[in-house]
């Protein structure tokens, strides 16, 4: 099996969300943008902007609490630009 680090942002409230997953990435965003009541339940724009993959859920959620950690948006938007997502517009400085 295969997990997931995933960066998701919304236009909306222009802001980002971080989290790690077993399933699909697809199947992940889906659930986000559904009846979810979490934090992600306050916008139904969420793209995905970022992906790493891991061998086992432990390495994916060390990398999650490591990116939170950092608490930057300049460190998030350096990850996706690094990785050659296109770049999020105006607004997200931070």
């Amino acid at each position: 099996m295969q997990y997931y680090v995933y960066i998701l942002y919304s236009s909306a409230i222009n802001r980002y969300y971080i989290g790690h997953t077993g399933e699909p990435i697809e199947e992940r965003l889906r659930k986000h943008l559904s009846n979810h009541s979490g934090f992600t339940s306050k916008a139904k724009d969420w793209e995905i902007k970022y992906t790493e993959r891991f061998r086992t859920k432990s390495e994916a959620y060390t990398r999650e609490l490591y990116i939170k950690r950092k608490k930057s948006v300049k460190f998030i938007q350096n990850l996706i630009s690094s990785a050659g997502y296109p770049p999020i517009p105006n607004g997200t400085d931070g």
